[in-house]
This record gives structure tokens, sequence and C-alpha cells, in this order.
């Protein structure tokens, strides 16, 4: 169901498509992409990543084995219990060590698990603690299974570097066998009557043609081979997703108090500053005509006049405050109805499609129409526009709302902005705000909500 509000309906078509999701400029390159690989700043950070990986999951390998085999030995008497807390502790630290490296040569940013702190603060407190702890285990079980990995990764980068840098530089010193080896190159089949060298101008190509494709594939062989690195840092080295999940409810948990109570002052700033006041002043009047009534029944009637175009002008306040609390409309008949109404109260014409065969949660529902009624005070207050478009549709399990308008655009999330605001509201819910708005427009804010229907 398509619907236009506004001051002026005549014209409802949609200019253009919405843009896609926050669209970047991509630098221009003269190269392809496979040959300009080899070249670039991430095939060497990922190369060092993996060469690296070889000295150093050996050492915290024989150092996990060792301390395993030797806690497991000594575990019928108490030294092998702080023996294995020790173990487990290097192990953490080898993990933080590794979340640094993959951070700064992978790219891969992985939240760092939460400290291990006993209860007491003793030293068995402590041993307790970090044995309980499955973030541990976790490291340990990483530090055994990443030494077989880092071997083989080390070798292939290595193969396939080495091979194909000197396959593609051989035209380049191959006289060195003849000048120093006393052979004609490269010997590549030899027995005791015949021998085959590469020597020609045509093995030399054929060879400098295999290094390059070497070249060329290695950074790609060692970045898939990385994609397992990657896997086991963020699956066994963050922290948990129990633990990342309690820590996002508390967070939203925060923004939700906030919220309500940033609410809260708002209703009562707005009683007390309208509403109440204007009562107030009202009283005092209908006392002032009530003196004057047997006095001066003219002047007593002009006032209750007044009096009563103040009641009207209150009753209203109250209902405007009452819809920013919870409109009835909504409750009643749902979004498509409720959006319309807002929708007809925007200053610039706006078209309503709402497209949802069933209702979601109530909260949720609240939640929609709020956002798209902040969206649309934006647009009156701030974005110049001259039409605007509000599209509501469901995505399997979501909720999804499109606000686009024609505006000069440059809306940004920024900290502290409403859209700030508005975007921490919707991650408290596990919703997501999307902001596409260049220079010049147009705007289009997306809003995904869960739909718990």
């Amino acid at each position: 169901m398509a619907t236009a509000y506004g001051p002026d309906t005549r014209d409802r078509e949609h200019e253009g498509s919405a843009p896609g999701f926050g669209g970047k400029t991509r630098t221009k390159h003269f190269l392809p992409t496979p040959l300009r690989a080899p070249l670039e700043a991430r095939a060497w950070s990922e190369l060092l990543y993996a060469l690296l990986s070889f000295p150093l999951s050996t050492v915290m390998f024989t150092f996990a084995v060792t301390m395993t085999s030797l806690s497991a030995g000594l575990m019928v008497t108490f030294i092998g219990i702080p023996i294995l807390a020790v173990g487990l502790a290097v192990c953490r630290g080898f993990g933080s060590l590794e979340r640094h490296r993959a951070r700064a040569l992978l790219r891969v940013e992985v939240a760092d698990p939460e400290r291990v702190r006993g209860k007491t603060g003793g030293p068995m407190s402590w041993m307790g603690a970090i044995l309980k702890s499955g973030v541990s285990w976790r490291h340990l079980l990483y530090t055994l299974l990443h030494f077989p990995w880092a071997v083989f990764t080390f070798v292939v980068a290595i193969t396939f570097w080495t091979y194909g840098l000197a396959g593609l530089t051989y035209p380049l010193w191959f006289w060195i066998f003849p000048l120093f080896a006393g052979q004609d190159g490269i010997q590549v089949y030899g027995d005791r009557t015949h021998a085959e060298y590469l020597n020609t101008p045509l093995e030399l190509a054929a060879t400098g043609a295999v290094g390059l494709v070497l070249v060329m594939a290695a950074p790609w062989v060692v970045r898939g081979l990385l994609t397992v690195d990657r896997l086991m840092v963020t699956g066994l080295l963050g922290p948990s997703r129990l633990a990342t999940r309690v820590s996002e409810l508390e967070s939203d948990r925060g923004v939700v108090v906030d919220t309500a109570a940033a609410d809260l002052r708002r209703i009562e700033r707005d009683l007390h500053d309208g509403a109440q006041a204007r009562l107030v002043a009202l009283a005092m009047d209908l006392g002032l005509a009530k003196e004057k009534l047997t006095d001066d029944p003219e002047a007593a009637a002009r006032m209750v006049d007044e009096a009563h175009g103040e009641v009207k002008v209150a009753l209203q306040e109250l209902r405007d405050l009452a819809r920013g609390i919870h409109p009835a409309v909504l409750t009643d008949r749902g979004l498509d109805a409720a959006l319309s109404a807002i929708a007809s109260r925007c200053t610039v014409p706006v078209t309503v499609e709402v497209d949802l065969d069933s209702r979601p949660a109530q909260a949720i529902e609240g939640i929609a129409y709020f956002t798209v009624s902040e969206l649309l005070q934006n647009i009156s207050k701030h974005a110049r526009a001259t039409r605007a478009t509000v599209d509501v549709w469901r995505a399997g399990d979501r909720l999804m709302l499109q606000v686009t308008d024609n505006g000069r655009g440059g809306a940004t999330a920024a900290a502290g902005g409403g859209l700030a605001g508005l975007a921490e509201r919707l991650d408290a819910v596990d919703g997501v705000l999307v902001v596409d708005s260049p220079t010049g427009g147009p705007t289009t804010i997306t809003a995904e909500l869960p739909w718990r229907g």
C-alpha cells in the first residue's frame, strides 16, 4: 500500500532508486589484481605472519606439551596443580601475543577475553579461577593445534616464494653456474651419459614465466592458508560467545535505562512547561472571572470565553504528549495507519508504503514508529528536501524500515548526534541503523529490527 502525504501531493513519483548501503569510492589501479597482489603490503605482512608463526608455535608447543605432561605426571601430588595453572597462564600470555600479531599483520580484530581474577585474591583462588576458566583451556588447545598448521604454512609459503622469485629472476643470474659451478645452468636431468640444463634463451624465458606464475600465486596461496589461522585466532583466543553476549546485554541495558530516564525527564518538562503552566493560568483566570461575575458580568463572560480557549489548547497539548508516549492509532490500527498519520504532519510530501502481512511485537512496533517519526522530524528541520519516502517491509525474521529524501545530504551518525542516539536505541534491541547520505543527497537511512511477532 502506497500513500502520499504532505503540503503538496501532486508529485508522487520517486526520484530514482535508493542508493546502496554506504557505497565507497574505489581507488583505480593500473595493474590487474593478480599482478598487483605480490607488490601490496598485505602480501608481505601475511608472509611475515606465516614465517613468524613457525618459531613462535614451535616454542609454545614444546612448552605446552612439557608443562601438560609434567603436571599430569605430578597430579598425584599437589605440585601438579600449580604447574598446570602456570602453564595455562603462560598459554594465555602467548594468546595475547597472537592476538596482537593478528591485529598488526592479518588485520583481524579480536577482543581480549576477561582477565582471570580470584574471588579472594590469594594464589589458591587465582589457581582455581584459571583452572576453571574455559578461556585458559581454549588457549592451550590453540597452542597444540596451531603448531602443525604453522609448520605446514611455513613450508608452503617458503616454497612458493623462494622458487617463484628464483625462477622469475633466473635469466639474470644463470651465468653464475658456468662461471662458478662449472655447469651450463640449473640441471633438470642427468645420468652417466646425458644431462639437461636450463641454458637456452627459450628455457630461460620458460623458467622466468613459471617463476612469474608462482610469484603471482604465492600471495593467494598464503592468504588461503592463513584463513585457518584467522579462524583459530577468532574462535579460540577471543572471548566466548556467552561472555560477549553478556557484555552486549549489559551495554544495551544501560542504553535502555538512560533512554527511559531521558523520556521521563522530557515528559516531566513538557507537563511542567506546557499543560501544567497553562492549567495554573486557567485556574487563576477562572478565579478572577468568579470575582467579577456579580460586579461585571460581561467582563466575567469574556474571561470565561478566553478560559474556554485555553482549555482547548491544554487538551491539544495533552493529546500531543500522549501521542508522543504511545499513539492510540498505533495500538488500534498498526504501523500503516500510524505512519500515515505522522507523514501527514511532515512539512514535505511523504510517500508511505507498508508491506506487512501481520504485526510485529508491540515493543518493536513502537520502536519502529518512533524511529520513522524522528527521521521525518529531521527531514522537516534539516534536510531541505522537497519529497520523502517511507518503506516498511518484512525480510525473514527482521522488520525493515527505509526513509529516503532528496535533500542536501551530509547526515552522519556522529557521536552525540540524534542519529547516533537513535542507533544506540536500535542496538539495544539487536537492531541496526545504516546511514547513506553523500553530500548533495539523496539521503537513505535504513533501520533493521527483530520481528519478534
